[in-house]
């Protein structure tokens, strides 16, 4: 029989709304630079001595989204950090890296500088999921852990809208330059963070009781240890594959909407509005499938959850870009649709958001967390580069983008390998 739902601390609320605004301002970054990809490249292509036609744009676009995964692969060193000195103190500094190399971008001169504060940035923005996503597990009471951590991973989806307002007021009316001048914005709310929010009672409760002092170094080999070696490989295989969804679809849509509006008809200046309502659409479409998480994983399983999200993964990317890109007539208003079941599929990331706690003790959470979203990211973006290179070589945005659905069936075949832990407290 489940327990009664119990009253929020006012730090458990405050470290929520600190944890969602942090996630929610990382994911309008994250979205800031697939929404200004082409008036970006445009103007730094020439700049570094390249041709910024419509083949560069392509491949050069992918090259950076891969240098920005790499850069979040990084965020895996986040995770021993937040197990050694805490989880608040490493979440404000996760922030602050994130706010200042959005921010810079907007003084980027050639492509190759883009490309750096991208992969630095990267790296901030994988860190704050991992920390956020960790204290709020552990913080909010057992009976309402479930509704924190997918309350929680709303916030991403909050933040592509506000990246689709920034893009559709900001950036039509002064550029792509002054987008990324408002992605230092973050940047503020570390005040919020740093004197409202204390730490983890459950860490500081933990750490008090080992019997010795325990290193970042600890915390990150105790993931190979031989109780965690396999769970720790699975998670991370899972989250490739969830990223090579996310990049390789979502990551093209604007590009795509782009695409299919100037050949309906519409101007460039109506194209990247419409861009920005279809990024609205697709966030509408996985907040949505964020609230679903909790109740599909208490009948049917962290397991049973992550797989209905993937089936409707595959079959979304594989549908839309592979058939509906290609329709002669009216593909706009249907690969629109597509666009929003692909969004409910998106949610699968807030499964990780539930689940990877569950698996690990309170000494290693952080470190499991964040190798789990990190590491994958390295082979992620040699798949965004595979995928950037095909849409340059075929001359298309679908059918590249349409063949990474595969990895949906490959991640469905590693699911009874990972851990269920369905009806299972937190570990201490």
């Amino acid at each position: 029989m489940p327990r009664p739902a119990e009253a929020l601390t006012t730090n458990q609320i405050r470290g929520f709304w600190a944890a969602w605004a942090g996630w929610a301002l990382d994911g309008m970054d994250s979205f800031i630079y697939a929404l200004v990809l082409v008036p970006a490249l445009r103007d730094l292509l020439p700049r570094s001595g390249l041709s910024a036609d419509q083949a560069n744009i392509g491949f050069y676009g992918g090259v950076l989204f891969a240098v920005f995964l790499v850069g979040w692969g990084f965020a895996f060193l986040w995770g021993p950090l937040a197990d050694r000195f805490g989880r608040v103190r490493t979440l404000v500094l996760t922030i602050l890296c994130y706010s200042l190399f959005t921010f810079l971008g907007c003084a980027a001169m050639t492509v190759w500088q883009l490309a750096a504060f991208r992969f630095l940035a990267g790296a901030g923005i994988g860190g704050e999921w991992t920390i956020g996503g960790v204290f709020v597990a552990e913080e909010w009471p057992e009976s309402r852990r479930r509704q924190g951590a997918a309350w929680m991973h709303t916030g991403y989806y909050f933040g592509t809208f506000l990246a689709a307002i920034v893009n559709y007021t900001v950036g039509a009316h002064y550029g792509w330059r002054a987008v990324f001048a408002v992605g230092g914005a973050p940047a503020l709310l570390v005040a919020f963070i740093r004197y409202g929010v204390r730490e983890s009672a459950r860490w500081e409760r933990r750490v008090a009781t080992l019997e010795r002092r325990w290193t970042a170094r600890d915390a990150f080999f105790a993931l190979f240890s031989a109780e965690y070696r396999r769970r720790t490989i699975t998670n991370a295989a899972l989250l490739f594959i969830s990223m090579v969804g996310l990049w390789a679809g979502s990551a093209y849509v604007p590009s795509s909407i782009t695409y299919l509006a100037t050949h309906q008809g519409f101007t460039a200046p109506q194209a990247a509005r419409l861009a920005s309502w279809a990024i609205m659409l697709l966030s509408a479409g996985t907040i949505l499938g964020c609230l679903l998480v909790p109740t599909l994983a208490a009948r049917i399983g962290r397991r049973g959850t992550l797989a209905f999200f993937f089936v409707l993964m595959f079959v979304c990317i594989a549908l839309g870009f592979g058939y509906v890109f290609y329709l002669p007539h009216d593909a706009l208003p249907w690969f629109m649709t597509c666009l929003f079941f692909l969004g409910i599929g998106g949610a699968n990331f807030a499964v990780y958001t539930l689940w990877l706690p569950e698996q690990y003790r309170t000494e290693c959470r952080g470190s499991a967390f964040a190798f789990a979203t990190s590491f994958g990211r390295f082979l992620a973006a040699g798949i965004t580069f595979l995928v950037g290179a095909g849409v340059a070589r075929m001359h298309t945005i679908g059918t590249p983008v349409a063949l990474t659905s595969i990895a949906f069936l490959v991640g469905l075949a590693l699911l009874p390998l990972a851990e269920e832990t369905q009806g299972k407290e937190l570990p201490a």
